[in-house]
């Protein structure tokens, strides 16, 4: 990784002068946890740092795993993953950049409620050779046990037809040995959910396609020995990185900006959520921007970071562009440069292990998530009531303009899209995205409803006041029930999204709910 600015790499020079003199990696290693807190008695802070080492357990598996997946090849087709957040965006991301293996069966994951995403995957493919992931750290994640709860219907209750990954002592491991599953996988539970690439909720799924789980586990423990303590700290990638968006974000920067291109652009939804969640609190946070193209113009960015990632020796023309611009303007921007899709296992550790340092520098512990349980529980509330939320009315021009009239430079606005993800949703969106960011030349994010809960929720709530709020809060065309519950999925996804909104407009976050891109992009 190499810096630009010569401003910000003095700041991290300093800074990583600093961390060296208070053993800040060894004392980071050690799972000391007044890294980040003075009380080392804080719950989710020593006893969620089992990351550090998983990969090397789960290296110990791979012969296991790769028979496992042997026996899955010779009868399924299709493996369909049932999880949100850290359960499912690192298996997306090996899917996206390393793919199947000949012979290996395809790989789809659903981590959205709206009803017809749910059906896709219902009648996407040959349900007698489908096999279902059911991914869920603590085995009660609302969305994921709903899933459960539809295709456990559908497939008329063939525990062989599933099985699930979650830690011990869960209800779904419970339920999945006595449902017959066909394997229940323990993950080690001082792992979080966000910080689980390396471990079996990552690399479960990546065996199951055919990905080399060694090749990118190796790679895992090769970064993790570049970032150890025996390593000169100027040295050290991980923590020089943390320190950098740690930095750049005291010094006003705090919009955290990953330029990349083609199936790279996974890998930003994988690091939104890790650093969003991880260090949105406390009223600060790190914003990361994940979504605009590497063609888009830059203009106001004095609140920006930018890190470009792409293959070596194949960095792509608009990547080379933007670089270009942005270092001619002296704009803080750091490359990172992957030999091939197998990088993945290490660039996973490097981001951990940035994001842990990142929260020992600002002070905020990276491993729990204060603000997500408000929705979670908005949610229950609205769906005990039998209430599905109210649906947004027609948005009025003067309501728009009273939005826009707020958003100032160093602001940011963040679309929460309630649709159902496709390839003509990720059109719209990026269009909106566009205009708006035009329209009023901030930085701006979007993210699929519900996985944003599960990712920048922590920071849209528990982060700075800068934040604006879009929801768009689609009405399904055809509900689908969820079996044993008396709400259906399209009454989830509208609680969740109401839960949400609720949550905003009681810290007072500036939000507006529309029907669709399409009502706004009209007014812009």
């Amino acid at each position: 990784m190499t810096v630009s600015n010569r401003e910000l790499q003095d700041a991290v020079s300093r800074r990583l002068s600093e961390l060296d003199e208070h053993h800040a990696i060894q004392r980071l290693w050690n799972g000391d946890p007044t890294l980040w807190t003075d009380d080392p008695a804080v719950p989710e802070l020593a006893d969620r740092l089992g990351w550090l080492t998983v990969g090397s357990l789960v290296a110990g598996e791979v012969e296991r795993l790769g028979a496992f997946a042997d026996s899955v090849r010779s009868q399924f087709d299709r493996v369909v993953l049932l999880g949100m957040g850290g359960s499912s965006l690192a298996p997306e991301v090996l899917w996206r950049l390393i793919g199947r293996r000949p012979g290996f069966p395809v790989f789809q994951m659903l981590d959205s409620t709206h009803p017809a995403a749910v059906r896709e995957i219902t009648s996407g493919g040959d349900l007698e050779r489908t096999l279902f992931v059911v991914s869920s750290k603590s085995g009660t994640t609302i969305e994921t046990a709903s899933f459960l709860r539809h295709f456990w219907h559908v497939m008329r209750e063939r525990g062989d037809r599933f099985l699930a990954i979650t830690d011990p002592g869960t209800a779904l491991e419970r339920l999945g040995r006595e449902r017959g599953f066909r394997r229940v996988f323990c993950n080690p539970p001082d792992v979080g959910g966000r910080y689980s690439a390396l471990s079996l909720f990552g690399m479960v799924p990546a065996a199951l396609f055919g990905a080399d789980v060694r090749r990118l586990l190796d790679r895992g423990e090769a970064m993790a020995d570049c970032c150890s303590s025996d390593t000169s700290i100027a040295d050290n990638p991980g923590a020089s990185l943390g320190v950098l968006m740690a930095e750049a974000a005291r010094g006003g920067r705090d919009k955290l900006t990953l330029v990349l291109e083609g199936e790279l652009a996974s890998f930003g939804l994988w690091v939104e959520q890790l650093v969003a969640e991880s260090i949105g609190k406390e009223g600060t946070g790190i914003v990361p921007i994940v979504c605009e193209r590497p063609d888009a113009q830059v203009g106001q960015c004095d609140d920006r970071l930018f890190v470009t990632m792409a293959m070596s020796g194949r960095r792509p023309a608009a990547i080379l562009d933007r670089e270009l611009v942005l270092e001619t303007g002296d704009h803080p921007l750091a490359r990172i440069a992957l030999d091939d899709p197998y990088d993945l296992g290490g660039e996973f550790f490097r981001w951990e292990f940035a994001t842990a340092v990142a929260g020992a520098v600002l002070r905020v512990n990276p491993f729990d998530q204060p603000n997500v349980a408000e929705s979670k529980a908005n949610t229950k509330r609205v769906l005990a009531e039998g209430y599905g939320g109210a649906r947004p009315d027609r948005l009025r021009r003067s309501e728009l303009l009273a939005f826009f009239e707020n958003v100032r430079a160093g602001d940011y606005v963040s679309v929460q899209a309630f649709l159902s993800p496709s390839a003509e949703s990720d059109g719209s969106l990026r269009e909106l995205c566009g205009a708006l960011r035009d329209r009023l030349d901030v930085p701006v994010t979007a993210g699929y409803g519900p996985r944003y809960l599960h990712s920048t929720g922590q920071l849209h709530k528990g982060g700075s006041v800068r934040g604006h709020f879009v929801q768009i809060i689609d009405e399904p065309r055809q509900d689908l029930p969820i079996p044993g519950e008396s709400y259906s999925f399209g009454g989830l996804m509208t609680a969740q999204a109401f839960g949400d909104y609720e949550a905003l407009r009681k810290r007072g976050r500036a939000v507006i709910r529309v029907t669709g891109p399409s009502e706004l992009l009209e007014h812009l």
